[in-house]
Order: structure tokens, then C-alpha cells, then sequence
């Protein structure tokens, strides 16, 4: 029997998660078996591992959109006290960037008035001053997942899941990104577990990387990131050590 609870503290625990995919026609695939994973309150954890390892999986069960077939998952508070940024920003194209912001709050019944302040402070935070009456598709790609940013962000999560937000993005957009993402995690402190294919990227971003083997997902091996904040530099020496050791455990998981 699998069980889903909600603790106090702002942290997650994920013990023997597994998670199969049921088909009309053909074989169940498992695309999660015997998850193991505590990531402290505040912490940032990247998550990496080769293409359907079950990485987006993983986050969907954090995030309450996925029953895990076994295993526990605890999450702080619920999805109340989660947000989510997926690959592609799926903003609404008939609403502004700060309706689209504030949507999660006319959800939850909020005033015009504080969540059109709240919406406004938050694009402000992330880039977007000046675009808040822009459409979508006004927006570049990447203020487009500036937007997503944001509106993951308006309810104050706990935790913050993020699944490949800038794998669509070009270089020099997605440095920027990651550079001003590693800024609002030092301001807001939330819990954030970010799934990405580019180890620099992880590297430069997490307390911890996360290595799934090939599917059937499973930990691999977890390697401290104990640099200095902030990453800028990351042709360091220090820095590359780091990315080795990465790319030396993610090769071994591959065997």
C-alpha cells in the first residue's frame, strides 16, 4: 500500500518510491523502483540521469500529480506549499504576463488588488519590469519562463519543484537564467529540487546532485557540491572537479 503524508517541516522524505507505467496495450513499464531521498528544508538538489531515468516521474510525485505504486513520500504542507515549473512555461495566451502570475491567487479567492501588488513585485523580482500588460506571446522564450518563474513563486512555496526549465532556451539566455535563479534561492530560502540534463548547470546551482541509474530509476550515487556561493566562475578549478566527479559517478550509474 503506498501512502502520501504532509509534515511540518519544510523538507522532503521519499522512501522506497516506485512508480509503474500502466498501458491500454502492451508491458508495464517501471519507470521508478526503491526511491530512497531526504533533501533538507532550504536545501537545492539537482537531479540528473540519462534520458527516461524518471526524473520528470520523480518531481510529478513530489508535486501530488502522480500516485507513486509504492514506496511513502512525505512534503511539506501539501500542495498548497508547492510550486512547479515545468519545461515549457504553459502560460495562458489570451491573459497578460500578470494575470498570468496572479492566477494562482484568484484561485485561492485573493483581492485584485494584492494579488495584481503581489504579481507585480514578483515580475519585478525575476526580470520582467515593464512586461506585466505584454502578452505571451509578446515575450521572448525566455521571459516567457520568467513568467512561469513568477507565477510558481506568487503563493510563497516551500518548495519549489523544477523539471528542465531551461533546456529550451539558448546559451547565453539560459546563463542568465541560472545566475538569477541562484539569486532568488539566497533571497527566499524555499526548498528546490531541479531536474536538468547539464551537469555544469547543476553543479552551479545545487547543494547536492542527485544521480538516477537508467530505467528503472534508482539512486545512484548523491556528491556534495561544496563550493563557495555564488558560481560564477565555472571554468575554476574547484568548479571542474566538481563536474568530473559528476560525470565519472553518471558514467558508472550507466554501467
Amino acid at each position: 500500500m503506498t501512502a502520501v503524508h504532509h509534515v511540518k517541516a519544510h523538507a522532503v522524505h521519499v522512501a522506497g518510491v516506485g512508480h509503474d507505467h500502466r498501458r491500454r496495450r502492451g508491458p508495464v513499464t517501471t519507470a521508478l523502483d526503491g526511491v530512497d531521498l531526504t533533501i533538507a528544508a532550504g536545501e537545492f538538489v539537482a537531479v540528473v540521469g540519462r534520458s527516461g531515468c524518471g526524473k520528470s516521474t520523480l518531481l510529478r510525485i513530489l508535486a501530488g500529480l502522480l500516485e507513486p505504486t509504492r514506496g511513502t513520500v512525505e512534503v511539506t504542507g501539501g500542495a498548497d506549499h508547492v510550486g512547479m515549473v515545468f519545461q515549457e512555461p504553459n502560460l495562458f495566451p489570451w491573459y497578460s504576463v500578470r494575470d498570468n502570475v496572479a492566477l494562482p491567487l484568484r484561485l485561492s479567492g485573493m483581492d485584485t488588488a494584492r494579488r495584481r501588488a503581489r504579481a507585480d513585485a514578483l515580475c519585478r523580482d525575476v526580470g520582467l519590469a515593464g512586461f506585466e500588460d505584454a502578452a505571451p506571446g509578446e515575450l521572448s522564450g525566455g521571459m516567457r519562463q520568467r513568467a512561469a518563474l513568477a507565477r510558481a513563486l506568487i503563493r510563497d512555496p516551500a518548495i519549489l519543484l523544477m523539471d528542465e526549465p531551461f533546456g529550451a532556451l539558448d546559451a547565453l539566455t539560459r546563463d542568465e537564467m541560472v545566475t538569477d535563479l541562484a539569486d532568488l534561492h539566497a533571497a527566499a530560502g524555499a526548498t528546490v529540487v531541479f531536474v536538468t540534463h547539464s551537469i555544469p548547470e547543476a553543479v552551479q546551482l545545487a547543494d547536492r546532485v542527485v544521480l538516477l541509474t537508467p530505467r528503472p530509476g534508482r539512486v545512484h550515487a548523491v556528491v556534495d557540491v561544496p563550493l563557495p556561493r555564488p558560481r560564477r566562475d565555472t571554468t575554476e578549478p574547484a568548479f571542474q572537479d566538481v563536474v568530473r566527479q559528476v560525470r565519472d559517478a553518471l558514467g558508472a550509474a550507466d554501467s
